[in-house]
């Protein structure tokens, strides 16, 4: 009697521990604002190896953060984390309700021709290529990009970037499907554009949102040093 041979998983994929520090930019007794760095997970993996992460390292010197929003492994700079659960609820509903500014870097392959402009492009899972997304005019979310262009150099170009929304690999997927792949994007660049840096050229570098407990206004901001010396030819 013939058996069908067992399907084999993949492997998982353990992610590398990131050995650059976490920079606090902000703390008070219901929040921290920190700097995140690159290849450094926000919140644990599903693999029991991948529990390193953002929040556990937190945790470690302030215990009882939770998470209320994430970035990419891959990208960097500034994430907001509330200590309590009350910050917890109340910063959910900021990025709920889409009040919470955020501004990105990034650098691009190729000339951007125009000065600003807008994607609405909307996003879903690519199931068979998980965790990839995918632009889907059937059954995507809505997912909307602001962006202006900073410069330009040789063959690359600096933009800031205002996401409406907050969708998973929204700013990969958006400037890919224009044209301007982000340099270092292992998901959805070409093989020139992921080689023509050592890592994504997406950094986070300001939030601004409302205080949880006092109203206040509060704007912080992280320098993206990352940008400057990678695709110039």
């Amino acid at each position: 009697m013939n058996h069908p041979e067992p399907v084999l998983e993949p492997p998982p994929y353990l992610v590398p521990h990131s050995r650059e520090p976490i920079r606090i930019l902000y703390r008070d007794a219901d929040l921290l604002i920190v700097d995140k760095p690159t290849l450094l997970l926000s919140v644990p993996g599903r693999h029991p190896l991948n529990r390193d992460c953002l929040i556990e390292r937190i945790d470690a010197h302030y215990p009882g953060v939770v998470a209320v929003h994430r970035l990419d492994l891959d990208t960097s700079g500034v994430m907001i984390v509330p200590r309590h659960r009350e910050s917890l609820s109340r910063l959910a509903r900021q990025f709920q309700s889409r009040s919470i500014e955020k501004t990105y870097i990034a650098r691009v392959a190729g000339v951007v021709e125009k000065n600003t402009g807008t994607i609405n492009l909307p996003l879903t899972r690519d199931w068979p290529n998980r965790p990839r997304q995918k632009v889907c005019f059937e059954t995507g979310k809505p997912a909307i990009t602001h962006w202006k262009r900073l410069s330009t150099d040789n063959d690359t170009s600096l933009l800031e970037l205002s996401p409406v929304t907050g969708r998973s690999h929204q700013l990969r997927i958006h400037l890919n499907e224009i044209g301007h792949p982000i340099l270092g994007c292992d998901f959805y660049a070409p093989e020139n554009v992921l080689a023509a840096a050592p890592r994504l050229l997406l950094h986070a570098s300001r939030i601004r949102f409302s205080h949880p407990i006092s109203g206040d206004t509060i704007t912080a901001y992280s320098p993206a040093h990352c940008m400057s010396d990678y695709g110039r030819h």
